[in-house]
């Protein structure tokens, strides 16, 4: 029986008096046995204590960009309900270790799930947790800035396409991002040849010679390696897209006037392999086939897409002429990751090859013959990029990135009157290093950027051929700088040599104020600069011979000033609801612009020839306007509204002012419903104003109408798709083939071609 707690005290103290006439030995040990008890159990705690920690793993997480600890974190053992949150350091304890070999689950919100093997003989387990593209919207990393930052702290305002988007666009055109691209307010994929399908992507009213594509933040298409670049990227491939508006060339370099656009190519992740296998058809003959794995473990991983599209050519209207160009094309794109401590090692390589060609239905349909008194237009192109890319996330505090790329680019023409083949050899390397110093983040590089290009012509020339090499020498600095809580800025400044067009300083600035959690301003503005190059992607096939040297007329870079700003309201309602609503306004003013005319040229002591050339104009091109969008999310709804206004001038024109297809006004909504766990359903519209041609003479506004069923069940996802739903064509107002039948004229497109569209896609993701 237990003794009461005051019994058994008072049973001691008598113990302890009867023993005061003890011998001294005794007495001593009895004086001194409460001490001695407390040290044996102090070293028993002390010893047990270390068995136990011997015995217990510590689990100590990080952010794989900035390295700051992941607070709140789960880590646990799947199935048995022993785990644990990390604490302020990002540092979790299991006890008992769990066995060598044990799959831990590692999840925290805006990160991307891990499962882990419990190492053997080790007392402490570090990660790096990769942000997930499927985040929360507050949790999306921007790397086109070089901060990676998140995106709600960027003083610039960058608009984002997640995977989510991207996995919805590879059921809809898994052959290519175009279409995508254009869905962003203040952009607009332009379709610039009727036979070739070829396009260009225009940002806030500029023709697309003056936005700068990315890949993993290095320059993928410029010059003549433009030639259907946006055409041949399929979206499978990418975790997600990037866009920066307004004049950015501080940040990579010449090029980026109107804006920006960085692809990020996915990543493999820790312990969690990735398959995915797409094929899709539609009613324009289209058949996709694409493909994407990846895999890796604590030291090495790979990632790999391979794909092809097979375009049978149509002719929608029956004029004779294809609407839709036949098209062979085929692309592989593997990645191989090292990961040293705190660090990553990526090469890659990128190969495309395609044939497309257009004119006459009757040739296009017997590629065995080619008559000279029927018109006919094939390119066959190739590019192969090879890329490196190595961050060291602690070197003296601070992240150094080295990168490079070199490309090889052919594309050969041949008409039923031109035959022409040209080569473009590019290369861009660069070094940088990131340091955070209290509420400063600091960047800075160096980087050299070159073009080699090299044309050949079937026929003998007497002129001088269109070759150029050029080379750029940058360096660049970065700081952004949190003043306040509320109140950041951002100041940058870029110095760039040309060798054949000298110098370019370039700053730029940004300033993001947060009123209050839900309400943020942001005003940024820059410098810009483009220099010549004699092809752009908008040329029709048959000009290119006669285009003139640049050297021949001396055309001068041209140059901008831009500003952007926008105000953003973002809320959740208690019930669930989230209200998003942004208005901003831009303003690019173009100087020295260049302009493509005939141009009379010395042939002879006595003699002229006119051909085609690049002149820059005597007054500026300025385009501003203001976009506006709202959304609403709830559940499984969602509903956008955007509307675009633009007015972009050329001031150097007063007969024919307007920016030709810059359209006055834009509005496009899409609404989408998720019903149950398997169906969703989405519905997309866009209304096009009225546009100018070249010439002056306007043509009238349009709507678009689309729609979207998915299925998802298991592994497997159905998409049925219709595109422009009440088949608008330019044709139906307008022929687009004139003249000659032999030499047609084509007129500049301001309206689909192709019609409606109707697709159906099936895409399959291993589960594991």
């Amino acid at each position: 029986m237990r003794q009461p707690p005051e019994l058994t005290a008072q049973r001691a103290e008598r113990t302890l008096y009867f023993n005061k006439n003890a011998p001294l030995p005794s007495r001593f040990l009895l004086s001194v046995w409460p001490i001695l008890r407390g040290s044996l159990l102090m070293v028993l705690g002390v010893l047990l204590s270390q068995a136990v920690l011997a015995q217990s793993l510590t689990v100590v997480l990080t952010d794989s960009l900035t390295q700051s600890p992941v607070i709140g974190a789960s880590v646990s053992v799947p199935g048995t309900g022993v785990g644990a949150a990390t604490d302020v350091n990002g540092r979790a304890t299991l006890a008992p270790a769990p066995a060598a070999g044990t799959r831990l689950r590692v999840e925290a919100l805006g990160y991307r799930p891990q499962l882990v093997a419990v190492p053997a003989d080790q007392a402490q387990l570090v990660l790096r947790l990769a942000p997930s593209a499927q985040a929360i919207e507050e949790e999306v990393l921007v790397t086109a800035t070089r901060t990676n930052s998140r995106i709600e702290d960027l003083s610039t305002r960058v608009e984002v396409i997640g995977e989510e988007e991207l996995v919805e666009e590879n059921g809809i055109k898994p052959g290519n991002i175009a279409s995508l691209l254009g869905d962003i307010a203040g952009t607009q994929i332009q379709p610039t040849s009727p036979t070739t399908g070829n396009a260009d992507l225009r940002i806030q009213g500029l023709p697309g010679r003056y936005s700068q594509i990315l890949r993993d933040g290095l320059p993928l298409l410029g010059g003549y390696s433009g030639s259907f670049g946006i055409l041949q990227i399929p979206p499978l491939d990418l975790r997600q897209i990037e866009l920066i508006k307004g004049s950015s060339s501080t940040l990579y370099g010449g090029g980026a006037i109107a804006g920006l656009v960085n692809l990020v190519s996915k990543s493999p992740v820790l312990n969690d392999p990735q398959l995915t296998i797409t094929a899709n058809q539609s009613t324009l003959k289209e058949s996709n086939l694409n493909g994407f794995a990846s895999a890796r473990n604590q030291r090495v991983g790979y990632s790999l897409f391979a794909g092809g599209t097979r375009q049978q050519s149509t002719d929608v209207d029956g004029d004779g002429f294809v609407d839709v160009p036949r098209l062979r094309n085929f692309t592989v794109h593997p990645r191989l990751f090292y990961y040293p401590k705190n660090g990553q090692l990526a090469l890659g390589y990128t190969g495309t090859v395609e044939d497309r060609q257009g004119g006459d239905a009757r040739v296009v349909q017997d590629l065995s013959r080619t008559p000279a008194d029927r018109f006919f237009v094939t390119n066959r192109t190739q590019r192969h990029s090879a890329d490196l890319i190595y961050t060291q996330d602690s070197l003296a505090g601070g992240s150094l990135t080295v990168k490079g790329t070199a490309s090889w680019f052919r594309r050969g023409v041949s008409t039923n009157t031109v035959a022409y083949v040209g080569r473009q050899l590019s290369y861009y390397s660069e070094v940088s290093y990131l340091h955070r110093y209290g509420s400063h983040t600091l960047v800075g590089g160096l980087n050299v950027l070159g073009e080699d290009f090299q044309p050949r012509y079937a026929e003998s020339r007497t002129r001088m051929q269109n070759d150029y090499t050029y080379a750029t020498v940058g360096g660049f600095v970065q700081d952004d700088w949190q003043l306040t809580p509320a109140l950041s800025v951002q100041g940058g400044l870029r110095f760039d040599h040309h060798n054949t067009y000298g110098n370019f300083v370039l700053p730029r600035a940004a300033v993001l104020f947060k009123a209050s959690p839900d309400f943020t301003l942001r005003l940024n503005g820059g410098y810009g600069y483009r220099v010549p190059v004699p092809y752009v992607n908008e040329l029709d096939e048959r000009e290119i011979p006669q285009v003139l040297p640049l050297q021949l007329l001396n055309p001068e870079a041209e140059r901008s000033q831009g500003l952007n700003g926008d105000v953003n309201y973002q809320h959740r309602f208690a019930s669930g609801l989230s209200l998003n609503l942004n208005q901003g306004f831009f303003y690019t003013r173009l100087q020295d612009p260049l302009i493509f005319r005939p141009v009379r040229f010395p042939i002879g002591p006595s003699a002229t020839g006119v051909g085609l050339g690049w002149l820059n104009a005597g007054a500026p091109t300025v385009s501003q306007g203001l976009e506006s969008y709202a959304r609403l999310r709830y559940e499984g709804t969602e509903f956008y509204l955007g509307y675009l206004y633009t007015y972009a001038r050329r001031r150097y024109d007063a007969a024919n002012p307007n920016v030709p297809l810059a359209a006055r006004h834009k509005l496009a909504t899409v609404a989408t419903q998720e019903i149950g766990e398997h169906l969703a359903l989405g519905i997309e519209a866009s209304y096009t104003g009225r546009q100018y041609l070249d010439n002056g003479s306007s043509r009238p506004d349009y709507p678009i109408v689309a729609a979207l069923a998915r299925y998802h069940i298991g592994p497997w996802t159905f998409i049925l798709n219709g595109e422009n739903l009440f088949d608008y064509r330019q044709t139906r107002r307008e022929a687009v083939v004139l003249g000659d039948r032999t030499n047609p004229a084509f007129p500049e497109l301001w309206a689909p071609v192709e019609g409606r569209v109707i697709n159906v896609s099936v895409n399959w993701k291993w589960l594991r």
